[in-house]
C-alpha cells in the first residue's frame, strides 16, 4: 500500500480528514481508522469482507466493518449474519457484536470508505478512500491467491467485480440488511463455503 500514501489523492485525503476530526464529530476514533489493515496484515489475510460506510451514531465504530464496540446493540445486519452462520454451522448466536475475533484470524472487515461524520451516513464518501481501498483489493487479487471475497449486495460487487475468479473464490449475494436478506443472503451457506475452499487449499478455516 505504501505506493498509494505517496500519491497526490491521499494527501489530500489526509488533509481533509484531519479538518474534519478538528471541526467534526467524526468515527471511528481517530487510533483506529485503519484497525482493518492493522488487524489483519497483508500476508494473513484469508477471507476478505467488503462493508461500504463505517457505523455512524456513538460508541459504534472501531475500523472493522459490521462489527461494534462491546456492549453495543448488534445493528440488524450483523444480526443476520449471525442467524446464517447459526443456520450454515450450527453455531450458537454471539451475544457481542465485536468482530475482532475474525480479524485477528486473517478476516479483512473493510469499509469502502474508512471515515463519516457523525449521524451523516455517507458523509465522507467520494474524498478518496475509495481509491485507496480498491488499491487494497486490487494487490490482494494481484499478489496473493485462494483468497474467499464474500460481496454482499451491489455496491461490494461492483467494489469487486475485478477479482480474478481463478485465483480466489468469489461469493455473491444479497447484503444482509433487513430490507434485502431474504433476496439470496438468508440460505446462502457463504461460511461453510469458505470454510470448505480454504481446508481444499490447505489452509486453516475460520472459527466463526
Amino acid at each position: 500500500m505504501q505506493p498509494e500514501f505517496d500519491k497526490p489523492y491521499f494527501e489530500l485525503l489526509t488533509d481533509y480528514v484531519r479538518h474534519e476530526y478538528q471541526t467534526n464529530r467524526c468515527y471511528p476514533p481517530a487510533g483506529l481508522i485503519f484497525n482493518a489493515f492493522d488487524s489483519c496484515p497483508f500476508d494473513k489475510v484469508r477471507v476478505v469482507i467488503l462493508g461500504q460506510d463505517p457505523y455512524h451514531e456513538p460508541d459504534q465504530a472501531h475500523g472493522l466493518c459490521f462489527s461494534v464496540n462491546e456492549g453495543v446493540q448488534i445493528p440488524p445486519s450483523l444480526q443476520n449474519i449471525y442467524k446464517e452462520i447459526h443456520r450454515d454451522l450450527g453455531l450458537p448466536i454471539p451475544t457481542s457484536g465485536n468482530l475482532q475475533r475474525w480479524a485477528n484470524q486473517g478476516v479483512l472487515l473493510l469499509n469502502a470508505t474508512l471515515t463519516v461524520r457523525a449521524h451523516q451516513a455517507g458523509s465522507h464518501q467520494g474524498k478518496g478512500w475509495e481509491e485507496l481501498t480498491d488499491a487494497a483489493i486490487a494487490a490482494l487479487n494481484r499478489e496473493r491467491e485462494h483468497i474467499v471475497f464474500m460481496l454482499w449486495g451491489s455496491y461490494a460487487q461492483r467494489k469487486g467485480q475485478f477479482i480474478d475468479r481463478h485465483r480466489h473464490l468469489v461469493l455473491q449475494t444479497s447484503h444482509p440488511s433487513p430490507l434485502s436478506v431474504y433476496r439470496g443472503f438468508e440460505g446462502c451457506g457463504h461460511f461453510s463455503k469458505a470454510n470448505k475452499y480454504l481446508q481444499s487449499n490447505g489452509l486453516e478455516p475460520i472459527q466463526w
